[in-house]
């Protein structure tokens, strides 16, 4: 925990650009029947009966210190639609020394899964331009990309979407707004702060 909130202390740097990674599943949902519009008066009509249509995946890479995310669509969450985007990820910044790359401990979010993506001189040259940082263990809260997930969710995906093609035609649109006006977020959240706030977590150190 401490060692993710040092790195958010870090100053903007372009040259080793602060990047934090996260994915969720999105369940879609298939109308059965034809809402009804909204009119004067009254507000839109959706029968409560639905299709559930599968699940699409959403990987979020959002850099928070220069108010940027990107969201990718992938029908899966395996190891090598993770090596995928990290590759995107690198090579979108052509000119940095290093990611910072800050992510949670899912199983495919490992090194090795750029080895069973690509051949070892692609996956060597991915990984020596990142410097990896992992949230704790139940401390995915820690992740800005968890936040930006939920926002996402909120002003994007909370609606009944019937299918990929419709979530990859909606988030470009969401994720275009807020790279526009350049939404940051502000962390305050302190190592100082974890150590009083989140005391019971430390070991207790008792002296003879």
């Amino acid at each position: 925990m401490e060692d993710v909130l040092e790195v958010y202390q870090r100053p903007h740097d372009p040259r080793n650009p602060l990047v934090c990674f996260d994915e969720q599943s999105k369940q879609l949902i298939r109308e059965i029947r034809r809402p009804v519009p909204a009119a004067p008066g009254r507000p839109e009509r959706i029968d409560y009966e639905y299709e559930r249509n599968g699940t699409a995946n959403l990987f979020m890479v959002f850099e928070p210190l220069a108010g940027r995310r990107r969201v990718k669509v992938t029908d899966r969450r395996t190891a090598i639609d993770f090596a995928e985007v990290i590759r995107e990820t690198v090579d979108s910044y052509p000119t940095a020394d290093k990611i910072v790359l800050l992510m949670d401990n899912l199983n495919t979010h490992k090194m090795a899964s750029l080895y069973e993506a690509f051949p070892p001189e692609e996956a060597r040259r991915l990984s020596e331009r990142l410097e990896i940082h992992y949230t704790p263990k139940h401390g995915s809260w820690l992740n800005m990309a968890e936040t930006e997930l939920s926002v996402l969710t909120k002003q994007c995906l909370n609606r009944r979407l019937a299918d990929q093609t419709t979530l990859v035609h909606e988030t470009p649109a969401w994720e275009a707004s807020r790279n526009n006006a350049r939404y940051r977020i502000d962390w305050q959240f302190t190592t100082e702060n974890a150590r009083i706030k989140l005391k019971r977590l430390y070991p207790s150190i008792q002296v003879g």
